[in-house]
């Protein structure tokens, strides 16, 4: 079995902030393109696709922002619980900029801080195994201190498109990556992994009749006490 990677506090967050970097560059950088085009005045023909890119990059880059905010940071929530109508409200933003739809099956609880950035973290990877379009189902159940997150998704048959499982995920997750060491392109996963270990849950994550399944399941009590 291989051994399990433990990175330093340092290394996950300059990992993590690359991250964010990744995400953002590209609608970043698209507003400055269009606001380049609205300040030429030999491009005034341009102007409308340039103020409808601005508007689609500054969506985008809010949508991102919004999820990193609550999914990597310490988030400006007050106490040491989030509230569930506060991962619904991002994840809906973070959807409306996504292929596939949303379907929210989650009580209104309060999650410890850690168990919130499990589940959005899990969310996201849901995300992944549908980047051409299809649905993506987020249920939470049982009782308090003993939740189960389950997230299932599918492709849109229309599409012809294939749901899988993003490549690399599962050993990322379990923390013994295939490559054997951790790089900004897989920290997300990884980092999913070690919110997990944290917080006694246990993952699974596969295939089943083309169907796409990611659950967190509580530990036993004998094993999360090993």
């Amino acid at each position: 079995m291989a051994d399990l990677i433990e990175l330093k506090a340092t290394d996950l967050a300059a990992m993590l902030c690359s991250r964010v970097c990744h995400d953002l560059i590209n609608p970043i950088g698209a507003i400055g393109n269009g606001l380049e085009v609205l300040s030429d005045p030999a491009q005034t023909e341009m102007a409308e696709g340039a103020r409808d890119l601005i508007a689609s990059a500054a969506k985008q880059s809010r949508a991102k922002l919004e999820f990193a905010r609550l999914a990597y940071g310490a988030s400006s929530t007050s106490g040491t619980d989030i509230d569930t109508r506060e991962c619904e409200r991002v994840a809906r933003i973070l959807f409306d900029i996504e292929k596939a739809d949303l379907e929210w099956e989650v009580p209104l609880i309060l999650l410890p801080k850690h168990k919130a950035k499990l589940f959005m973290n899990m969310l996201l990877i849901a995300a992944g195994s549908v980047p051409r379009g299809g649905k993506v189902k987020a249920v939470i159940s049982g009782p308090a201190g003993t939740e189960k997150f389950e997230f299932t998704s599918s492709s849109d048959p229309e599409k012809r498109q294939k749901t899988l499982v993003p490549s690399g995920s599962a050993g990322l997750l379990s923390g013994t990556p295939d490559e054997g060491f951790v790089d900004a392109r897989g920290i997300q996963p990884f980092y999913t992994g070690l919110l997990a270990r944290m917080t006694d849950m246990d993952l699974n994550i596969g295939l089943e009749n083309d169907m796409f399944f990611f659950t967190a399941t509580p530990k036993s009590s004998d094993a999360a006490a090993e």
